[in-house]
């Protein structure tokens, strides 16, 4: 009689792991595993979209690239200013917010605080310009 309630026993605790097991399992593929946050990195490629296309245009009135005619001086960033902003408008998916620095001003939005961004920056000849892009 004895050896029974050993037997019993054991198949109880054989029954109790496999069910605990089963319901792991099971809460896994119900809840999921975490995601890695891959906001940062695809707002990095959205940036360097926008400066590739950039800084392969042709400026509107002097200069090498449409980049470094906009960082020329600060009197072409001024003229250059609206026709940047428009542009940069249309280069970037209508989800995302941006802003250009240049030496001499930027264009766009400010930056949240806290909130993931994507950056690109262009070196010029008349200096750097940088992109960044975050959700909106």
């Amino acid at each position: 009689m004895r050896g029974d309630r050993g037997q019993l026993s054991l198949s109880l605790i054989e029954a109790g792991v496999g069910v605990v097991f089963l319901l792991t399992v099971a809460m896994g593929f119900a809840l999921g595993v975490p995601q890695p946050d891959t906001r940062e990195p695809q707002l990095d490629v959205y940036a360097e979209d926008a400066a590739t296309v950039l800084r392969g245009e042709a400026p509107r009135h002097q200069g090498t690239t449409r980049l470094a005619e906009v960082v020329a001086s600060p009197s072409s960033f001024e003229r250059e200013r609206a026709a940047l902003d428009r542009r940069v408008e249309r280069i970037l998916p209508d989800n995302l917010m941006y802003r250009v620095e240049t030496p001499h001003g930027a264009v766009g939005f400010e930056k949240p605080a806290g909130a993931p961004v994507g950056r690109a920056t262009v070196t010029t000849v008349n200096g750097g310009v940088t992109i960044w892009v975050w959700y909106a």
